[in-house]
């Protein structure tokens, strides 16, 4: 049985809202005291009380419950008086018989409310106050019924006539009878009238007690539908994949990882066969909560069965334009490009852009009918998302210009900011011809800029805008982008000559924790714009999630005591909590706080900010931001406790996200398995690894720089482990053209630094200076002090390379180092500056091993147990044939024979690797 459809527009009047009146007057009568008759105990008129305002709250919802339906809701609710609700409904709504009835009707209501005028009132007496829920539920049907013409009274007189007669056909015969027949009121109330309501009920809740029938059942009073729609949207869990590794994910409620599914406590099932569902509000709340777990979750759910629930409910509720906006995320998010187009011109198609978008609402005076502009800004962020720079960044100017157009200053800002993040994303040589246009805002300074100075102008002018407006959640966003662009760039003036012209060529540390700090004091203040973002979204979902608690035994049972510890106020308000937005944009600040430190070099403060984000905001994270701090942590285990604590890890992580294309779990486990590979000496398996780790990378140019860096750092790696030294510097001079290209300094640092190293393996130290210099400069620049570090003991080794003349030099240069090495260097780092030191010790022919012994066997104790827990069998055979050097200048025949039998034995591996697949290689 469907409900009864009611056309969208403004309130009007219903014979469902004219029975609701009715029951709001049964609730408050005026001039009654305390408890109004037939109310025998207050938790009776409170559960009633309960009812009307989930009743009042469903009030537009799209779809009204029919007579018989909200009939067999009041017998539920009312248990021994149900009966009595039920005729007294009846029997009012029969007797409105003529429009005068219905202006007494209605005047009547009146009299419900409260007021100023309302005259003496008792202290326990009843009063409904006017700005109540339920007050107001009242005012607005009065208003609506004023509004009424004559003919609208009598049309309204007709369908209250033919509510009630389809109720009247579907009862059986002696109910009917009961109904009809006046009489039987008169004898309800004078039964009611001499019982003891309050005895009879508590036997007979200790007789259902004992019989251990008094369940918590579940009842909605909210949007009723058919059963096909109500299958869809409250019973339908999106599963995930298949795949036994998610199971580990969410095994408490056994749930999907995509949503957790709805509580049964939500759903009542009617004795005709159909099922109440949830209002308006909510299915808007259900989208956005449908919404935010696909942008959380990413891909790690099943595309096709949540695809076919949008498809079955855009068929059953074709009016539900949200449908297709999810539709677009679905296929987005599953990277199927033209289903994604068409499911986002379909979305404003049908909907003009005027739903979804609250937080980009135009100025006043604009075009109505449309919002062109917000189209193109997602068609721009989907062709972003799809890695194309170029078709983003037109469609993004041509958003700039509609919206300039239309005065949209919000939509503008958010074009700008999207830009901004196209641009520091994606590596872009050259902006000439797209952002050079007349309605473009870089046509200010001309086009004669980098793409990094655009970048920076554009920041600046983002943020500025965005202040302007009081856009607080887009501001802190651009603080955001801005500290992480003080991070990787030098800023350079505009202007670079004149006396006043700055030579400072450095990064600015200070800048980067002053925007971040901004960013996290922004977020706390944020009070405005977080309820403009959601006018209905916010509150929908979170009134859904109160929904979802089982509040079946609050509203049906009888029992009142101190046993239950619901809070009634949570049935029908919303929970004050951070918005979802928000936390992902506090998470963001502690990642980008993680990754500033990494890069300045205090792998403590790293790891604490890492750990942080992990405890602190997992629930509210996306998956993609969920990984990298994954990736994050098991890196710092693989550089500080070695592979074995790292790929342990990884399967842990390994089985919590999906290892799809291009996942970041993915792209470390093959960082992982090419580094033990390089150590273990299987050159094979590490090209193949490397290999892999290039197919990840995209074909288009600019897009996917940081894998593309890092497959081929990998490939000359590689090519030098095997020794072929001609090749390596060839990859890695492309390399560093590459990057020099697209101005990627930072990555430029570490190029430089492998070039180094390929001169010094190469017998060639003297072409490896000028290389681990430039290295040194770099990380000068851009603070970057752990490879500052690195390029230090570069330079030492190549210093030793020319001969012990340098040693001195070389051994400043190495306990120049030594505090940051030792404090914040993982173990590869430590054991080859313990080598290095070593190695200039004995190297002084005044050095005397005899009583100085300690000075090189310590150290070299240190950098072999660093080396056999990273199995890195050359550098182990390196110590150890030192170790039985030194033994044999003490005499130390035994220790000598003890260092040289590892020295073979590393050796003898590192020449003959074992042709083992390795168990974690399955790509």
């Amino acid at each position: 049985m469907a409900g009864i459809f009611k056309a969208p527009g403004a309130f009007a009047v219903t014979p469902h809202k004219v029975s609701t009146c009715i029951l709001v007057q049964i609730y408050a009568p005026p001039a009654q005291i305390s408890v109004p008759f037939p109310f025998s105990s207050v938790s009776q008129h409170n559960r009633l009380g309960l009812y009307l305002l989930a009743l009042t709250k469903s009030c537009d919802d799209i779809f009204e419950p029919k007579l018989a339906e909200l009939l067999n809701q009041l017998r539920e609710i009312g248990g021994l008086m149900g009966q009595w609700l039920t005729n007294h409904l009846t029997n009012r709504l029969s007797a409105l018989q003529s429009p005068d009835d219905l202006f007494n009707f209605f005047s009547e209501m009146r009299g419900i409310l409260g007021g100023l005028d309302s005259g003496v009132v008792e202290d326990d007496q009843i009063i409904l106050d006017p700005n109540s829920n339920l007050g107001f539920f009242l005012r607005r049907c009065i208003l609506a019924f004023n509004l009424l013409s004559f003919e609208g009274v009598c049309h309204l007189l007709t369908n209250i006539g033919i509510y009630c007669n389809e109720c009247f056909s579907t009862c059986p015969n002696y109910e009917l009878q009961h109904l009809d027949d006046p009489s039987n009121e008169v004898e309800v109330l004078s039964e009611y009238e001499n019982m003891d309501l309050e005895n009879f009920i508590s036997e007979k809740i200790t007789e259902e007690i004992e019989a251990g029938i008094t369940t918590s059942k579940g009842v909605s009073f909210h949007l009723y539908l058919p059963k096909a729609l109500s299958t869809l949207v409250e019973g339908a869990d999106i599963e995930a994949s298949t795949n036994p590794k998610l199971e580990h994910s969410n095994k408490v409620g056994e749930h999907s990882l995509y949503i957790p599914s709805s509580s049964n406590a939500l759903r009542y099932v009617d004795p005709s066969g159909g099922v109440f569902l949830r209002s308006n509000w909510q299915m808007q709340g259900y989208f956005m909560e449908r919404a935010e777990a696909i942008e959380k979750h990413g891909s790690s759910f099943s595309s096709s069965a949540f695809e076919l629930i949008l498809r079955q409910l855009q068929k059953l509720a074709p009016e539900l334009d949200r449908v297709h906006f999810l539709r677009y995320l679905n296929s987005l998010y599953h990277n199927d490009y033209f289903a994604s187009l068409e499911n986002l011109h379909c979305y404003f198609d049908y909907s003009a852009g005027t739903e979804g978008f609250d937080f980009l609402s135009p100025s006043p005076g604009t075009n109505s009918f449309g919002r062109y502009e917000i189209a193109l800004l997602c068609l721009g962020m989907m062709h972003f998302h799809f890695g194309h720079p170029k078709q983003a960044l037109e469609v993004f100017t041509e958003a700039v210009r509609v919206s300039q157009q239309q005065s949209n200053d919000s939509c503008l800002a958010y074009t700008l900011a999207a830009i901004c993040n196209l641009l520091s994303e994606i590596g872009i040589s050259s902006t000439t011809g797209m952002l050079g246009s007349s309605y473009s805002p870089m046509i200010s300074v001309g086009t004669s800029l980098s793409v990094q100075q655009q970048l920076f102008v554009l920041l600046k002018g983002s943020l500025k805008r965005a202040e302007s407006l009081k856009l607080k959640q887009l501001v802190a966003a651009n603080h955001l982008a801005v500290a992480k662009f003080d991070l990787t760039h030098v800023q350079r003036p505009l202007i670079s000559f004149g006396p006043k012209a700055s030579m400072k060529l450095k990064t600015c540390p200070i800048n980067v924790c002053k925007e971040l700090r901004s960013c996290s004091r922004l977020v706390s203040e944020f009070s405005s714009e977080g309820s403009g973002l959601t006018m209905e979204g916010a509150f929908s979902t979170a009134w859904l999630k109160n929904l979802q608690r089982p509040i079946g035994s609050l509203v049906l049972s009888e029992d009142h005591g101190s046993g239950n510890n619901a809070n009634p106020l949570q049935f029908c308000t919303q929970p004050s909590s951070i918005h979802g937005s928000l936390l992902q944009l506090v998470g963001s600040s502690y990642l980008l706080r993680a990754t500033a430190w990494e890069m300045y070099g205090s792998a403590p403060l790293a790891q604490v900010h890492a750990l942080v984000y992990a405890t602190c905001f997992a629930d509210t994270s996306s998956s993609l931001d969920a990984t990298l701090v994954h990736v994050k942590l098991i890196q710092h285990l693989a550089i500080f406790k070695g592979y074995k604590e790292a790929f342990a890890a990884l399967k842990i992580a390994e089985e919590k996200f999906l290892c799809i294309s291009k996942s970041r779990i993915l792209i470390l486990k093959l960082q992982l398995l090419h580094e033990r590979a390089l150590h273990r000496g299987h050159l094979k398996l590490a090209q193949q690894v490397c290999d892999q780790l290039g197919v990840l990378a995209s074909s288009i140019t600019g897009v996917d720089m940081d894998l593309k860096t890092e497959a081929s750092l990998r490939h000359a790696r590689t090519l030098l482990a095997a020794k072929q030294f001609s090749q390596a510097t060839a990859v890695a001079h492309s390399l560093f053209c590459m990057c020099y290209k697209f101005n990627l300094q930072v990555e430029n640092a570490s190029v430089l630094l492998l070039l180094a190293e390929i001169h010094m393996k190469s017998g060639n130290a003297v072409l490896g200076l000028p290389y681990g210099l430039a290295s040194l400069s770099f990380c000068q620049s851009f603070n970057l002090d752990l490879l500052k570090a690195s390029a230090t003991l570069i330079l030492a080794e190549l210093l030793l390379s020319l001969g012990s003349t340098h040693r001195k030099r070389a051994l400043t240069l190495i306990h120049g180092v030594f505090p940051m090495i030792l404090g914040h260097g993982g173990l590869q780092l430590c054991a080859r500056a313990y080598i290095a030191e070593a190695k200039c010790h004995l190297s002084d022919p005044s050095f005397s091993v005899s009583e100085n012994s300690e000075v090189v066997l310590y150290p070299l104790k240190q950098a072999s147990e660093d080396l056999q827990a990273l199995e890195y069998h050359e550098l182990a055979a390196e110590a150890f044939y030192l170790m039985a050097f030194v033994f044999d200048k003490l005499g130390h025949l035994e220790e000598r024979e003890e260092a040289a039998a590892q020295f073979k034995k590393h050796i003898m591996v590192l020449e003959n690797p074992q042709a083992v697949e390795d168990p974690l290689f399955n790509l």
